[in-house]
C-alpha cells in the first residue's frame, strides 16, 4: 500500500526531473542556452546585442529585448547549473503539461503514469530538440496552456503576452482569445505584451530600436528558411520554388490556412474542449510563422495527449509521425532541399503535413457532439488527482 501511494504521488515525477537536472549539468553545452546567457549577459552589461554574435556559438540573439531581460538570472549562474536547472526546468514543464492536459480531460494523472509519459515524450524528435538545444518552448508551452486551458482567472492572459514578450509567436493565441469571446483575457494578454517592448526599450534602448524598427520581420537572422527543420508553410514554399517566396504569395497561402485552422480551434474550444482548441491555435502559430523550426513543434505532446482519447490509433500515428521524423530523411542543409523530389517533398515536411491533416478532421467532426471536457485544474500537485499532473 505504501509502495503504492508512492507510485500514485509526486515522487517518481520529481525523480525524472532530478534525473534530467543531473544529466543536464553533467552534459552542458546546449547552444541555444549559451545564447540565451550571453543574452541576458549583454542586459547585465549594457551591450547591444544585435552588433555582435555570441562568442561561445557564433550566433546572434534573435528574440525581442524583453527575452534577453528574462534570461539575466541564467546569466548569473556557472554554466553548468544553468544547464541543471534549464533542463531540469524544461522536463517539469513538460510534467505538467501532461498532467494539466490528463485533468482538464477529466482523467486520472497518477505520478508514476505521468512520469512515464513524460520520460517517453522525449522519443518524440520536437522534444529532444527542445532538450538538447537548451530551448525555452516546453516552457512557453506550459505557460499558454495554463491561460487558455485552466478556468479564467482575473490575471488570465497575463502569461500569453509574457509568453509573446519573449517568443513573438504565442500573439496568435490572443486572437484565439478574441475568437472564443474572452476579449478581457486577450486584452489583458495585449497590455502585458506592450509591457515587455516598454521594458525593453527601458533595459536595451538601442537593441530595442535595432529590433523593432530593423531585424522583426527578416526571417533569415533565424537561419536558413529552406532548412528542413523549418516546418511551416514559408519553409514548405521556399524549398518548393528554391528560394524565398514572394510576400504576398507566403500570406495568400499561409494566412487563409491559418485563420482556418484558429476558427476550427475556437469551435472545440467553445464546445467545452479547451485542450483541443488551444492545441489547434498552436498549430496555426506554427503554420503562420516564418520559421517553425522542428523544436517549436513540441505541441505533439498535448496534441497526442487530446487525441488519445478520441482514437489510439490517431494518437499513434500521431506520435509515429514525430518519433520517426520524416522530414530529415532527404537530404538537407547546404541548400540541399532545392534540390528535393516529389517524393522528398512529401516527406520532408511532414510535421507540416501532419498538422493540415490534423485541422481537416477537427474540422469535419466539429459539428458532432462533443463530450464536454472535464472541470480543468491546476497542474500544482501532480500526480495526485483523479484516479486515486541564432538561437531558432
Amino acid at each position: 500500500m505504501r509502495r503504492s501511494r508512492l507510485l500514485r504521488g509526486p515522487a517518481p515525477v520529481l525523480a525524472l526531473v532530478l534525473t534530467a537536472a543531473v544529466v543536464g549539468g553533467l552534459q552542458g553545452g546546449f547552444t541555444d542556452l549559451f545564447v540565451y546567457r550571453y543574452g541576458g549577459r549583454a542586459v547585465l552589461d549594457g551591450l547591444p546585442t544585435l552588433q555582435s554574435a555570441d562568442p561561445v556559438t557564433g550566433l546572434w540573439f534573435t528574440y525581442p529585448p524583453f527575452g534577453a531581460v528574462v534570461m539575466v538570472p541564467v546569466a548569473l549562474m556557472p554554466a553548468w547549473i544553468a544547464a541543471a536547472l534549464w533542463t531540469g526546468a524544461s522536463v517539469g514543464a513538460l510534467a505538467a503539461v501532461v498532467v494539466l492536459v490528463r485533468r482538464s480531460l477529466g482523467r486520472p494523472a497518477p505520478g508514476w503514469w505521468v512520469a512515464l509519459v513524460t520520460a517517453g515524450a522525449i522519443a518524440l524528435e520536437p522534444v529532444w530538440q527542445n532538450l538538447a538545444f537548451g530551448q525555452v518552448n516546453a516552457i512557453l508551452m506550459l505557460a499558454v496552456l495554463v491561460d487558455l486551458v485552466l478556468p479564467e482567472r482575473r490575471w488570465t492572459g497575463v502569461l500569453v503576452g509574457i509568453a509573446a514578450g519573449v517568443k513573438l509567436t504565442p500573439l496568435v493565441f490572443v486572437v484565439l482569445l478574441l475568437l472564443v469571446g474572452r476579449r478581457a483575457a486577450a486584452g489583458r494578454a495585449v497590455l502585458t505584451f506592450f509591457a515587455t517592448i516598454v521594458v525593453g526599450f527601458v533595459m536595451m534602448p538601442t537593441y530595442s530600436t535595432t529590433y523593432w524598427t530593423d531585424r522583426l520581420l527578416d526571417a533569415s537572422r533565424v537561419g536558413p528558411p529552406a532548412l528542413a527543420h523549418n516546418q511551416s508553410v514559408y519553409g514548405a514554399l521556399t524549398r518548393l520554388l528554391d528560394g524565398p517566396p514572394p510576400t504576398l504569395l507566403w500570406l495568400a497561402v499561409a494566412v487563409p490556412l491559418s485563420v482556418a485552422v484558429l476558427v476550427v480551434g475556437a469551435g472545440w474550444w467553445r464546445r467545452g474542449d479547451r485542450v483541443l482548441g488551444t492545441c489547434l491555435g498552436a498549430l496555426a502559430m506554427l503554420l503562420a510563422s516564418p520559421i517553425s523550426w522542428s523544436h517549436h513543434w513540441v505541441w505533439v505532446v498535448p496534441v497526442a495527449l487530446a487525441l488519445w482519447e478520441r482514437s489510439r490509433w490517431a494518437a499513434a500515428g500521431w506520435a509515429a509521425v514525430f518519433v520517426a521524423r520524416p522530414i530529415l530523411w532527404p537530404p538537407y542543409g547546404h541548400n540541399r532541399e532545392y534540390g528535393w523530389s516529389a517524393f522528398d517533398h512529401v516527406v520532408g515536411n511532414a510535421y507540416l503535413i501532419a498538422a493540415v491533416l490534423l485541422a481537416a478532421w477537427a474540422a469535419a467532426t466539429l459539428d458532432r457532439r462533443v463530450r464536454p471536457a472535464g472541470p480543468a485544474q491546476s497542474p500544482v500537485g501532480v500526480g495526485t488527482g483523479c484516479g486515486g499532473r541564432g538561437p531558432r
